[in-house]
Formats: C-alpha cells, structure tokens, sequence
C-alpha cells in the first residue's frame, strides 16, 4: 500500500516576539487543522487520527497539543491526536509515522503537522527532590531552544550548543564566512521572489487577527555587506551569525495523508521513501546525508533521479556541508524557494513545511522526484522522498 499526499498547509512564519507571539500554540495548530479539512472538503470525521510533532511541550503545548489542536479545531471527540517530539524532526516524524500507519493498513487518513510557538515557551525551574527544600538560588532555563537541565553524566563535547555545532562543522568542511553569508543572502532573495511570484500562495493559511503579508523573517533588502558587519556568536573568530542561521519562530504545518482512492482527489504526491539516521550529537548537522540516502535507496532511486530537495536550514555551515557531501547532487535544486534561514525554523512545524512544500512543488511541475529533509539536534537526521 502507497501513502499519498492530498494537502499541505502552513500559516506564515512569524519572528520570535512578533505578529504570531500573541497565539497559542495549540490555536496556532488548530488554524492549521481546521484549514486543510475545509479546503478539501473532507468531513473531519473520517480522521483516524492526529499526529502532530512539537519540540518542546512545555508551556501551552503541554498535555498532547495534537489532541487539544484537533478539539479546537471542531474536529469531533472521536477522532484521537499524539504528540511527537523528534525536536526539530518532529513533523517530518509525524509524517513518517502516519505513511506507516496508512501502509500497515491501520488507517486510511491521517492528519500529519507540527507546531511550535518559541515566543511562548516559558522559563522553567527544576523542581526539589525534597519535600521542603532549604531556601536558595534556583537557575531558570529558556525552554524556547537548546540544551537545559543537562545530564552530566553526558561527554561534554556532546553538549554543546547548536551554534558551536555549527562552528565546528564550518571547520570540518571548510566553509568560509563568505560563503555562508553567500548562502544566507541566497535563501533571502529566492524567498522573497517565490513569495512574490505567487509560488507560496497555494499552501499557507492565514492566523485570523494575526494576518501576514509573507513569513515574517524574510529579509529582501539584506544585502551581503550588511551581513559580512554581523558579529560571530559562538567563537571570537568564528563564522556563525545570525544572520546565516536559522531564527526563532512560531507557526504550524499540516499534511494530510490517505490510501489511495482514500479522498475524491487528486494527490500532490506520494511517500516513497523514507530514512532515518544517527551521528554524534556535535556534529548534528550533517546527519541529514545518510538520512536522505537511505531514503533514496528504499525508494529505489538515486541523487541522479532527484528534481528538487527541500533541506531545513538550520545554520549555513550545515546546508553547505550537506551539499557537499551529497557529491551527486546539483546545488542549484537545493532550496530553490529559499529556506529556514529566511523562512524562520518553528521546530516542531518545520518538517511539515519542508514535506509540504516539495509536494506542492512536485505538483507545479506536473512530477518528479522530490527529498525533503531535515537535521535533528543531539545528532539525528530524518528524511521522506516524495514521487508524482
């Protein structure tokens, strides 16, 4: 049994403190949801169930957001939701799992996505062990991103952060700041033409109140003087900015996946593949390459066959050093609609944009093979390929 895609939506992306930062997260999914049942006229009833990814979980987003996004959304008590957290893989994990279970025949649709607000993640603070702690200082952790509450029993070297990940990576592979600036400028300008080419206009829902013109991040006036002045963040000589990695933001996504013959429509695509793989935490980065690969390998097709690839820009230095090591592949049908560099990177709905995104485009050009995949924080990679 094949998995198709019959509908991919996302709101637009808004920066961490900006238009979307007044929504809740699981009404940030709910909008998504309520979306693509109404655009396909698809009684939401016949759902057999919700699978949405979130990174984080601690706020809002807590207590299964798939479940409280689906009830929001005047989906009917009967159709279930799960929450799954692959952190920046989350959606594409969500998609994975929903493809295997349309293909075990346990369901015949499946309502696949992600959310995440990191404006409305909230500070935390660990809890005592003992029932009445003595009075002292407490630390606070930002649970928007990154490593918190750190287990030492963990290598240091494991647990640093994204940026110095990202750092190390620009050394391994040789990537200069130039050409990380270079690709930033890059994901700017081809975002800002697609989105004002029409390109984006099929997939994205608008937030009632919370209206936006394009994903808020995207800057189509940067230019690469302006980003070669930003100061390096994670090493005094370093190359990381943030201006060519990826911001914090806040969004939803959602896929919707069938059987064949499940909806009386035609599918923007199908799964064909689908691949996951595991690195050193450190070097995160670039666990996408074998993650794609395999993909690749159990659809029965290799870079050669490849049309279009959507890859999660986490960081430049790790968009170049996938490129690089996919020595197959031509450059210029990587992220030919511009990135999360430009786009934003909500974590948990990222992987739904990325998959849906590639589907809508395999459906521009009337076929075609398409990869979309997506580095994971503490060293993991995922990826799906797509076919029409």
């Amino acid at each position: 049994m094949t998995t198709f895609i019959y509908d991919a939506v996302r709101t637009p992306f808004g920066r961490a403190g900006g238009a979307l930062s007044g929504v809740r997260p699981d009404d940030l999914a709910a909008v998504a949801m309520r979306a693509i049942v109404e655009r396909t006229g698809l009684d939401p009833a016949r759902i057999d169930d919700v699978i949405f990814g979130d990174a984080n979980q601690a706020g809002e987003d807590n207590r299964d957001v798939a479940r409280f996004g689906a009830l929001l959304a005047g989906f009917p008590t009967s159709v279930p939701g799960v929450t799954v957290n692959r952190l920046c893989g989350s959606s594409v994990e969500a998609v994975i799992q929903g493809s295997r279970a349309i293909e075990a025949g346990d369901a015949d649709l499946i309502l696949a996505g992600g959310v995440e607000s990191m404006s409305r993640a909230p500070y935390v603070v660990e809890k005592s062990p003992k029932p009445f702690p003595a009075v002292g200082n407490q630390t606070m952790w930002n649970t928007s991103i990154g490593w918190r509450m750190v287990n030492k029993a963990l290598p240091k070297e494991w647990t640093i952060s994204n940026g110095e990940s990202a750092e190390k990576l620009a050394g391994i592979y040789g990537i200069s700041r130039e050409e990380q600036d270079a690709f930033a400028l890059r994901s700017h300008r081809l975002a800002a033409e697609a989105w004002a080419a029409g390109v984006y206009d099929g997939e994205i829902v608008q937030v009632p109140g919370a209206e936006l013109a394009r994903d808020e991040g995207i800057r189509a006036d940067t230019t690469l003087e302006k980003l070669a002045g930003l100061k390096a963040l994670f090493a005094a000589d370093g190359t990381v900015t943030a201006g060519n990695a990826s911001p914090i933001n806040d969004g939803a996504s959602a896929v919707l996946l069938g059987a064949e013959g499940a909806l009386d429509l035609d599918p923007l695509a199908r799964v064909t593949g689908r691949g996951v793989f595991g690195n050193d935490p450190d070097v995160f980065g670039v666990a996408p390459v074998e993650a794609a690969n395999r993909a690749l390998a159990r659809a029965g097709r290799t870079w050669a066959d490849v049309d279009v690839v959507e890859l999660n820009e986490a960081f430049a230095s790790q968009s170049l050093a996938c490129a690089q090591l996919w020595t197959e592949l031509d450059p210029e049908k990587l992220n030919i609609h511009g990135g999360a560099i430009a786009i934003g990177h909500p974590l948990g709905a990222s992987g739904g944009r990325i998959i849906g995104h590639a589907a809508h485009e395999l459906r521009r050009r009337g076929g075609g093979v398409a990869v979309a995949a997506i580095c994971i924080g503490v060293g993991q990679g995922l990826a799906v390929v797509l076919e029409l």
